[in-house]
């Protein structure tokens, strides 16, 4: 895999994770709105130019350890980080 970086960007309260693929201007999102502590997931968005490479699974797990070290809790509303949810139950932990 090509490498990824992830970044984050904070809005009051509401942000987004974006990866950057070093050879692709084009950039993967995930967004969010925060409501008590909770940071709800809205949207994950990977360009095509840039996807079957795992970023959207990078920028979940990205929100994930940001999660931890921030002690914020995560609401999935978005399909893809619910069904990313199912499949690490490790993660249930951020879960709200």
């Amino acid at each position: 895999m090509v490498g990824v970086t992830i970044t984050k960007h904070e809005n009051g309260t509401s942000g987004e994770y974006q990866a950057h693929v070093a050879d692709s201007d084009h950039i993967g999102r995930l967004t969010w709105t925060e409501r008590d502590g909770v940071r709800y997931a809205d949207h994950t968005l990977v360009p095509q130019a840039i996807g079957g490479r795992g970023v959207a699974g990078r920028l979940v797990e990205a929100m994930v350890a940001d999660a931890r070290e921030n002690g914020f809790r995560i609401a999935p509303l978005c399909s893809y980080v619910d069904v990313a949810f199912k499949r690490h139950p490790e993660w249930a932990d951020v879960r709200a």
